[in-house]
């Protein structure tokens, strides 16, 4: 779950008061204290399926930080204790921090009505790639900032994956945070937040906190948000987009490792959302640390152009991994048979002779042409980009670039490394 602003929810905004049960999440008021009173809650930040996170300040060591509180049922108690043994590894190995990875602080259980609950403490970060995106309306967010970027994120899994033997399995926007919020006001550090040490006057107890406060806040920062965005408009898009992102700070850590699996003890065959989905998982034909290469990719696409890179759908008679599986041989070329009827799932999809079984006629537009006829890039921009993402897409797992590699490649030239 991230440690931020960002719900790991989906397009609902909010939980729902169902899972507050036995078994489920625990209720948190604004000001209830945690660990003895060490954690104080002073906002909801986000949810997932497993847990809801809080910004909570730290009253031993005065700073913020993100309170991940599980479900208590013993299944999400599980997957808490896994990612507790992840993120423990990960931060004894960078004492540091400084390998773009989000770093867990402390852990604790807590004891509530709906059972107990295992707590993680997380530094306390800013707003996801998603959120960036959006922030520029899906139109990308230019090729010196995606390079900024995608060196954060190389680091990060150049040091899981060669230093710890780790496999995130679910890389994609909404998991890699910036360091800071895009908008200071939001920074409880910037904007000068006083911290709740108790809980209000008049706070009411439930699933979802109701705050009043909290709610003109929200309300007061769409207005802003409305605003800023018809002056983009009238100013001129991507000129004031540039001037909008003047000034933020664009280090960025990679972030929920709830799924994440060490390369020699794997746990799950069916990996990574949807969209930045492996050929090979799709296919059954097992995985390994290219699979996080593979998301990448898709990542730094999306960041460049605002678009999801492969966006597949189920239609008449054909299911939507075989979509995936045709728009990706649109982009990339016909797939080897080899590595077609590698899987086992590959008689799903595949003939004997390594072609589709129920979508016969694709229609191939190769990653540069893409690039600068759908998204009209310069010419150069086009083919040097393409060029840094197309070996991550091979359908060969093995053939693809390390991070480690990737950090060498002249398209990266001299951007900073981009580290907390």
């Amino acid at each position: 779950m991230p440690c931020s602003s960002s719900s790991g929810s989906g397009e609902e905004e909010d939980e729902g008061i169902d899972s507050y049960r036995k078994g489920g999440y625990h209720a948190v008021r604004v000001g209830d204290a945690f660990a003895g009173g060490r954690y104080v809650a002073q906002r909801k930040l986000g949810w997932g399926h497993f847990s809801t996170v809080w910004l909570a300040y730290d009253t031993h060591r005065s700073r913020f930080v993100a309170l991940k509180i599980q479900k208590s049922a013993k299944e999400f108690a599980q997957a808490a204790l896994h990612e507790i043994e992840i993120l423990s590894a990960i931060a004894e190995g960078d004492p540091s921090n400084s390998k773009c990875i989000a770093r867990l602080l402390n852990h604790f259980k807590h004891a509530g009505p709906n059972g107990q609950h295992l707590c993680l403490v997380v530094e306390f970060l800013g707003d996801s790639l998603l959120r960036l995106i959006r922030y520029n309306r899906n139109k990308g967010i230019g090729l010196k900032r995606v390079k900024d970027i995608c060196r954060s994120v190389l680091v990060g899994l150049d040091y899981i994956h060669s230093e710890l033997g780790i496999i995130h399995t679910d890389l994609k926007p909404e998991n890699v945070l910036l360091v800071s919020t895009i908008d200071p006001a939001k920074d409880p550090v910037r904007s000068g937040f006083t911290p709740i040490l108790e809980r209000p006057e008049g706070s009411l107890n439930g699933g979802t906190v109701i705050n009043i406060n909290e709610k003109k806040l929200k309300l007061k920062a769409m207005r802003a948000a409305a605003k800023i965005s018809q002056r983009r408009e009238s100013m001129g898009g991507v000129i004031e987009f540039e001037r909008s992102l003047e000034g933020i700070d664009l280090r960025c850590k990679i972030v929920d490792f709830g799924n994440a699996c060490w390369g020699d003890r794997q746990f799950a065959t069916e990996i990574q959302t949807r969209q930045y989905r492996a050929p090979e998982v799709i296919l059954g034909a097992g995985y390994s640390f290219s699979v996080d290469m593979w998301s990448f990719a898709c990542v730094a696409f999306e960041l460049a152009t605002g678009d999801v890179l492969f966006t597949p759908n189920h239609g008449q008679g054909f299911s939507e991994d075989e979509d995936h599986l045709a728009q990706m041989m649109e982009l990339l070329g016909k797939m080897s048979r080899k590595i077609a009827i590698s899987g086992t799932r590959s008689k799903d999809f595949f003939d004997r002779y390594g072609d589709l079984k129920r979508i016969r006629r694709l229609k191939f537009w190769p990653l540069d042409r893409l690039l600068a006829d759908k998204y009209k890039f310069p010419e150069p921009d086009a083919r040097e980009f393409a060029d840094f993402l197309r070996p991550l897409l091979d359908f060969a797992p093995e053939k693809r670039p390390t991070a480690a590699e990737c950090l060498k490649h002249p398209w990266l030239g001299n951007s900073k490394v981009a580290s907390k």
